[in-house]
């Protein structure tokens, strides 16, 4: 349960008069109830929820920031330069194989077509495959399986040539 579910299981206490109610999904449990005199929400919650905490705010700077030296070009970077990014098209989690029990999509050294099925990003229960848009050599998988995803993250980097 997050945290617009439980603002408003409290609004419809509220606002319907009950006393009390109390909820359980698996392991969370929660109770509100209301004080008849005061009108007051009172809410119980044994189960702690896991929720995202907020970003530090920080505090101005005062002093002017120092001018950083241009980056210099690693020779990893380079080596990068020539290869060719594929990134995810969506926000979701990634997958390197259709199921489970079946082979992954692609490994690093597989050669690949434009057209071909590279993985797959589940979005909100959907399974939507992804399809290279180059063709070449996988030369690095930069997600690992399993794992949540951002729009335009790199996934593999892809040798052309």
């Amino acid at each position: 349960m997050d945290l617009k579910e439980i603002q408003n299981l409290i609004k419809f206490v509220s606002k319907s008069g009950v006393s009390e109610v109390s909820m359980e999904e698996g392991e969370f449990k929660i109770t509100i109830k209301t004080e008849t005199n005061a009108g007051n929400l009172v809410v119980q919650q044994p189960m702690a929820i896991p929720m995202q905490q907020a970003a530090p705010i920080a505090a101005p700077i005062a002093a002017p920031i120092a001018e950083t030296a241009a980056p210099v070009a690693t020779p990893a970077a380079e080596e990068n330069s020539n290869y060719i990014t594929i990134k995810s098209p969506m926000i979701g989690t990634f997958y390197r194989r259709p199921s489970p029990d079946k082979d992954l999509f692609v490994n690093v050294g597989d050669t690949i077509a434009n057209g071909d099925v590279i993985c797959i990003v589940e979005a909100m229960k959907l399974f939507n495959e992804i399809e290279a848009e180059v063709s070449g050599k996988i030369v690095k998988i930069l997600v690992d399986d399993m794992s949540p995803i951002e729009y335009d993250q790199p996934l593999f980097l892809v040798d052309p040539s």
